[in-house]
């Protein structure tokens, strides 16, 4: 009888061999597994390296304790800081536009702005000794050059000055619009510069609350006031049989077209996508703030509910104004309910523009502030230095927003152009950075982070191409008002609320 064939006249098992066998398949996988998460886990490996090598610029444990900020005020604080002037330029923005082509840029610039703030968040929570864009392009510059020093200084000059200049303009252009609702409410009672001067005492003074945390309910009844002021002249647009600009008895076009009307030149278009871009391009400035947040983790709760609600209000409220106005829309958009409106309207909206130039000087103050008395005993100790060189920050900045308000004869125009010049590179640009920091093996890696990087890739162009033709448009427009001799005259004092 022939005996079976198979297991019969097989070797016995070999356990060690087959403990061999799996443990070659474990690595094998372990191995693929580890590739497709090396980026990820390298993040994590580069947050608790920094975490423990890199010290928070504000301690807990200094004689002023600056991290008292927790997220609910951070939110209302990045909710006034964002909504101040610029959702006033957004109806008209939108005229230029055309309706569709408005809230697609509405829609585009706010989420991207949005994803900005987030990156930042991100970063910051990768490198804790942050404080501000200076910071974290010196980050760059340094494992990027291979730690050379040259390029480490001229990165942190360039991203520090621009990111002061830009804020310290954005402060000029509220204090102006500060000007305007004082001429308004009292008829223009006295000089304009006169006005000025008092709007930078108060707007300095009050800037020089050292915390954040101490500054948030100015931005609470300053947010609850632009808002009550737009509402109002929202709410009176609608109850109008017709614009109040526009002709009250003959037959009138209103203007309300989906695409940009005829004539359009890119330049013009182009600059008030530039409008729409910088009402919601402020996130930079939001990384100062996370320094003093309690806990850090939670900046993106705040982030989530302030550009949130931004960019809802930006889309329903600028949408509305234009559907209801027209061509006929005022700029800024308070003066858009007729004479008795604009006045209320300007009423209740001062605390509001007050705020936003409060907050914005704080935060170009406290960034020069801690670059002057970092690694000191005077950053945290109350020390005479320390107050005489956070008093000089506070009015000295104060005092050169008001001067360039006032000076500069194309001084709107000049706001755009800063934003092209700063939001563009510190808002888009940077944070694409980040990220590619962050992310170091996702060109090579898997389709999805390929995917991820050329996305990023494209968000640096959008930066890249905002910061050259948007300084471009401006330019242009800059160069027309003055062939066409509509620029304003230095330290006037007509009434700018006209």
């Amino acid at each position: 009888m022939i005996p079976a064939t198979g297991d019969t006249n097989r070797p016995s098992p070999n356990p060690e061999l087959e403990d061999g066998v799996k443990i070659v398949v474990d690595v094998a996988e372990s191995s693929r597994e580890s590739s497709v998460s090396k980026t990820q886990e390298g993040i994590e490996e580069l947050q608790r390296s920094h975490s423990q090598t890199e010290k928070d610029v504000f301690s807990e444990e200094g004689g002023v304790n600056f991290r008292t900020l927790s997220w609910p005020y951070a939110a209302v604080i990045f909710a006034k800081m964002t909504i101040g002037v610029g959702v006033l330029s957004i109806p008209s923005a939108m005229h230029t536009l055309g309706g569709v082509v408005g809230c697609l840029f509405i829609l585009f610039w706010g989420l991207l702005n949005t994803y900005g703030a987030y990156l930042f968040g991100q970063y910051k929570l990768a490198h804790r000794s942050i404080h501000s864009c200076a910071d974290g392009a010196s980050i760059l510059a340094r494992d990027w050059s291979g730690g050379n020093l040259k390029w480490v200084a001229v990165t942190r000059n360039y991203a520090e000055f621009t990111f002061i200049f830009t804020w310290v303009v954005c402060g000029g252009v509220t204090t102006l619009a500060f000007t305007i609702a004082l001429n308004a409410v009292s008829s223009h009672a006295i000089c304009t510069v006169a006005f000025g001067a008092i709007a930078y005492f108060i707007i300095a003074s009050a800037a020089s609350i050292p915390k954040l945390k101490d500054l948030s309910w100015i931005a609470w009844v300053g947010f609850a006031s632009i808002v009550a002021a737009i509402l109002t002249v929202v709410i009176a647009v609608t109850q109008r049989e017709r614009p109040a600009a526009a002709p009250q008895t003959d037959p009138y076009d209103l203007g309300f077209k989906a695409l940009p009307p005829a004539g359009t030149t890119f330049a013009a278009a182009w600059s008030a996508a530039l409008a729409i871009f910088s009402s919601s391009a402020n996130t930079p400035a939001f990384l100062p703030v996370i320094a003093e947040f309690k806990k850090p983790q939670h900046y993106f709760r705040s982030v989530y509910v302030s550009m949130g609600f931004i960019n809802a209000a930006y889309f329903s409220l600028g949408l509305t104004m234009f559907a209801y106005c027209g061509k006929w829309i005022a700029s800024p958009a308070l003066g858009s309910g007729g004479p008795t409106i604009k006045i209320i309207s300007y009423a209740l909206a001062i605390p509001g523009l007050i705020a936003g130039a409060v907050i914005t000087i704080h935060i170009a103050a406290k960034t020069l502030f801690v670059r002057i008395l970092r690694n000191t005993v005077h950053l945290e100790g109350n020390t005479k230095t320390r107050w005489f060189a956070w008093f000089g920050c506070t009015y000295g900045l104060g005092l050169i927003a008001w001067l360039l308000a006032e000076a500069v004869p194309f001084f709107n125009s000049l706001v755009a152009l800063i934003g092209a010049l700063g939001f563009a590179p510190l808002g888009v640009c940077l944070p694409a950075l980040f990220w590619f920091h962050m992310h170091p093996g996702y060109r090579r890696g898997m389709w999805k982070q390929k995917t991820a990087w050329v996305l990023h890739v494209g968000m640096f162009g959008v930066g890249l191409f905002t910061l050259f033709v948007g300084t471009y448009a401006v330019i242009n427009e800059i160069i027309d008002q003055f062939k066409n001799k509509r620029v304003g005259e230095a330290f006037s004092c007509a009434d700018n609320s006209m």
